[in-house]
């Protein structure tokens, strides 16, 4: 093992120190870990987590982490997710909440999510702003039948921790009319950016279409569908530049739910300020052939 490596790996045994006991693991025994080839990962997971080390409400648990420099101090930080799990449904969370343990001043920072309950809370880090500093991706499953998602991007502004995306206030701000019009076709209309879109219907089958559509095209009655809020969302570094963009999938229903014509995507990209939509698509379903 090269020697810079060695002096990393301890540096960040060092940091881990504060959450674990040395009867666990010392750092002699965790550079033997390394040399062998086993993640860091897997031994914090397995010997670094004692909850009682760490800054968790009573009543809830550690239940998605990551380590890393969020701030460009050079210092690993330790990035985590509290939640209450319930006795019902343990993989439904309650009270979701951010923290951060600063590595270099063992400051732990908490976060609030407006949107804090639901299934498979996870964190990513990337650098969104362009700025070489990783910033803290989240996203929760709201667990509704409509795969809707909870999402939250926290970066460090001027020194100081802020939360730059909200999934909910993208939602408000990006609002669609979908219309179904005569001759098989359906109009997706996006207020921001100003968009139409046309989708033809054909592919939905003869049965499908006879339902709504009279013999000569012409619908038997006005119908309205929408689209759902953010169902997905991706890191995407497009440049290859190691800055990130948001790729954002909303799906687009007709009748009903399930009535799925296609889906809305949107590309974010940080302009200084907040993200922008800076590509807007509609993907179709293709037509068996």
């Amino acid at each position: 093992m090269k020697p810079e490596s060695i002096r990393l790996a301890f540096r960040f045994f060092i940091f881990l120190g504060t959450f674990c006991s040395y009867e666990s693991l010392n750092s002699g025994e965790a550079l033997k870990l390394i040399e062998k080839g086993i993640l860091m990962d897997q031994i914090w997971q397995s010997l670094m987590m004692p909850n009682t080390l760490v800054q968790i409400p009573q009543g809830q648990s550690i239940v998605s982490y990551k380590v890393g420099d969020v701030t460009g101090d050079h210092f690993p930080d330790f990035i985590y997710l509290t939640g209450t799990k319930q006795a019902d449904s343990p993989s439904f969370l309650k009270d979701i909440t951010l923290y951060i343990k600063y590595g270099r001043s063992n400051y732990i920072q908490k976060h609030t999510l407006s949107e804090n309950m639901g299934f498979h809370p996870t964190i990513w880090l990337g650098d969104f702003t362009g700025d070489g500093i990783d910033d803290i991706f989240i996203v929760i499953d709201s667990g509704g039948s409509g795969g809707i998602i909870f999402a939250y991007i926290y970066s460090m502004q001027k020194g100081v921790m802020k939360e730059i995306f909200n999934s909910t206030k993208f939602n408000e701000e990006h609002s669609y009319q979908v219309q179904y019009a005569n001759q098989y076709k359906a109009n997706i209309i996006s207020e921001y950016p100003s968009k139409k879109y046309t989708i033809d219907l054909m592919f939905k089958g003869e049965e499908y279409l006879n339902e709504i559509y009279n013999p000569d095209g012409t619908l038997k009655q006005p119908i309205e569908g929408w689209v759902d809020p953010l169902g997905a969302l991706y890191p995407v570094d497009y440049g290859r530049n190691g800055k990130y963009d948001l790729l954002g999938m909303q799906q687009i229903a007709g009748r009903y739910h399930a009535d799925g014509l296609g889906y809305v995507e949107n590309l974010l990209s940080w302009d200084g300020n907040s993200f922008s939509v800076v590509r807007q698509t509609v993907a179709i379903y293709g037509e068996d052939t």
